[in-house]
């Protein structure tokens, strides 16, 4: 039948045609049963892209670190993964806090994991005493080494006493969670008083509960703190803003996307870290909490809070300036007068007082001040991807893939403005080429998302940064980014 259909000419008509009916009736059901085959020249499929994100072995990985640490052309190098054979525990790390350690010395906590929000998550600490050209092995303070070896830490935050005691403060899993996995946990602290060489067991430290939380008090709150705390409370203590999200048993996440899911701001001031108290007893007061939290929807579900991930600086007159990050499309900003304690509502950030937004996805945009963390220097340094999630194809959802380029904005503040500092132009600060990296057997990460930290020291502004969150590098912010001489 089929030699028959494929040898039969196409191009016959009924009036060349001399054959009966009956035959003519049979050939058009051959050709009903078996179609003509397409024209052989029809544009064949095009093959499916390869994975060129799938890192597939650690020599994968190891074969991608020398061309890829110094892409954003880092000033020091604090960390680098090991990848000592397909077992790892170190490929992720975020979270990362540089500060000024009690004996001078510069000191580091971050959250390390094979990969963020995996079984093996915890604090690691390191210090340097030259200046961070150097550092040491890092050592895990709280949380698994490995997958099974304990429930996870994350967040880790330091504070250090007027006396030289070190504080760690982190989120402490307990076996369930509530929203997210790696969210949800009970405030936990570690102190030591030999500049980090030996550390007191853990302490669980009383938190404030919220209207925002799960009814049922025996599961811990979703609070993450990403910032250090600095002296810019009341009286020079320790101020912080955090962020609580929401719990699902409270309000339903409105869409399959996570950054729907309802989250907002608030803040706490450590009131008696200079006492050198145990981690249980430090004493927390909490502000704008409960329905003043601050709250900014994302488009098109009004009924929900995305505002996150605070960042805090001081200005000349002594108000308290902060940025968050938000799924509207750009940072937003709120103003206290009192040192921390209200806030106005939050409001777009905008280069300048009726300018244009300031463009941001749902991507941490952290702001420092040049002069110091508590300095109130005027100028100030802001970090944005500059555009609003929509990025070489891909949407505001996708934060795996958008979170890059890194621009730097230049601040400054100006008395008598409605908001209170304008920025200059946003210029390219760093970028990768689109090489993942991560845990083996993963397609690893892409994202630059700076859950960073700022010191200055001996004159010299430094941005500490996760890159891919597997480099953990230091950058010195130079004047030729206010348009002074390198």
């Amino acid at each position: 039948m089929t030699r028959l259909v494929r040898d039969f000419p196409i191009n016959l008509t009924l009036k060349n045609m001399n054959i009966r009916s009956t035959h003519l009736a049979v050939l058009t059901l051959l050709l009903t049963l078996c179609p003509v085959p397409a024209a052989t020249n029809a544009a064949p499929k095009p093959a499916a892209k390869p994975n060129t994100n799938y890192i597939a072995t650690a020599a994968d990985l190891q074969a991608r670190i020398p061309g890829q640490l110094r892409i954003t052309k880092p000033d020091f190098v604090v960390f680098v993964p090991e990848v000592v054979g397909d077992k790892v525990s170190d490929t992720g790390n975020e979270h990362f806090l540089v500060f000024d350690g009690p004996d001078g010395s510069l000191m580091a906590v971050w959250t390390q994991s094979s990969a963020e929000a995996q079984p093996d998550q915890h604090i690691a600490f390191a210090r340097s005493d030259d200046e961070g050209k150097t550092w040491t092995k890092p050592r895990i303070i709280a949380g698994p080494q490995r997958a099974g070896d304990g429930l996870i830490a994350s967040w880790g935050y330091p504070l250090v006493s007027a006396n030289g005691r070190l504080y760690v403060l982190y989120s402490q899993h307990i076996g369930q969670y509530d929203s997210f996995y790696h969210h949800t946990g009970w405030l936990h602290g570690i102190c030591s008083d030999d500049n980090g060489r030996t550390w007191s067991k853990p302490q669980n430290i009383p938190v404030a509960r919220s209207i925002h939380d799960n009814p049922d008090p025996a599961m811990p709150p979703n609070m993450l703190c990403w910032q250090k705390p600095l002296r810019l409370g009341r009286d020079g203590k320790y101020f912080s803003g955090f962020t609580r999200w929401t719990s699902f048993a409270v309000r339903k996440n409105p869409s399959k996307s996570w950054i729907t899911a309802d989250s907002r701001v608030e803040f706490m001031r450590f009131e008696n870290v200079d006492a050198n108290p145990e981690p249980r007893d430090l004493k927390i007061s909490w502000f704008v909490a409960n329905e003043k939290a601050l709250s900014v929807p994302p488009p098109g579900y009004p009924e929900v809070s995305a505002c996150q991930e605070p960042t805090l600086v001081k200005l000349p007159d002594g108000r308290l300036f902060c940025v968050m990050r938000t799924a509207s499309g750009s940072p937003f900003w709120s103003l206290s007068a009192d040192q921390g304690e209200t806030w106005t509502q939050p409001r777009r950030l905008l280069r300048k007082d009726g300018g244009e937004p300031l463009l941001q996805p749902l991507s941490p945009c952290p702001m420092y001040d040049m002069g110091g963390n508590t300095a109130g220097s005027g100028r100030y340094a802001l970090f944005i991807h500059n555009h609003d999630g929509n990025y070489q194809g891909y949407k505001p959802t996708d934060s795996g893939f958008h979170r890059r380029p890194i621009h730097f904005v230049a601040g400054r503040y100006q008395a008598g403005a409605d908001q209170p500092v304008s920025f200059d132009e946003p210029r390219l600060f760093m970028d990768h080429q689109g090489v993942s990296l991560g845990k083996p057997g993963t397609n690893g990460r892409l994202d630059l998302a700076l859950y960073s930290s700022f010191t200055v020291r001996r004159g010299k502004p430094v941005l500490w940064y996760p890159e891919r969150k597997f480099f953990l590098l230091g950058r010195i912010i130079g004047e030729e980014w206010f348009g002074g001489k390198p």
